[in-house]
């Protein structure tokens, strides 16, 4: 039986994921400023209570830089799966099972302004479900999401075979939970230049 886990469990590592194109973005969203901050600064904050954390970034991007710089794990996606945030869930997944961890809590390198308490409030509601997503009244975020990295092989299997699943209908499909937050602006994507200084202009 899966015991209740905890943030201050060594079980759980984080996943940055900054390996996205940015097409919308007009350059490299994961170093862009909020605050003074890189967005990936920002939002490494939410894994502050967690003993490790990667960065999911594409080599040769300023985010790998910073996450080498950072002296943290930089993942690199598996270059013969198809394109696709899953894709690094499964490189983080593979990391962190090899780094001996049960879990990892992704968030996405757009996200600035995500509740701290995030990563605990998927932890208390994952029970013993495979995986915890956020949803808000202004719908779902798949990427805030809780893993067990017993996932890793029936995902690579669906990649492997050339199939990216978007994130949401597979964690639809494997059961996972869903944790509401009741702010769904803090869990607002900064998807384009205009929609993050909205952001910092709310913050």
């Amino acid at each position: 039986m899966n015991r209740p886990c905890s943030i201050s469990d060594t079980r759980i590592a984080g996943v940055l994921l900054a390996g996205g194109k940015s097409s919308r973005f007009g350059g490299e969203k994961a170093i862009a400023l909020f605050g003074g901050k890189t967005l990936m600064e920002v939002v490494a904050l939410a894994f502050k209570d967690l003993p490790k954390f990667a960065v999911s970034a594409q080599p040769a991007s300023a985010a790998a830089a910073r996450g080498h710089a950072w002296g943290v794990s930089v993942l690199s996606d598996d270059v013969s799966a198809p394109a696709g945030p899953l894709t690094g869930v499964a490189a983080g997944l593979d990391w962190a099972k090899r780094e001996g961890f049960d879990f990892i809590a992704t968030a996405p390198c757009d996200a600035p302004l995500l509740p701290g308490d995030f990563v605990q409030r998927l932890a208390d509601g994952i029970g013993a479900a495979p995986a915890a997503y956020a949803v808000t009244c202004q719908g779902e975020h798949p990427l805030c999401a809780l893993w067990r990295v017993d996932l890793l092989e029936p995902l690579k299997a669906r990649l492997d075979a050339g199939e990216h699943p978007a994130a949401r209908a597979f964690l639809r499909e494997i059961g996972a939970a869903v944790i509401h937050f009741d702010d769904a602006n803090a869990f607002a994507n900064a998807n384009t230049a205009d929609a993050l200084a909205e952001l910092e202009r709310g913050a």
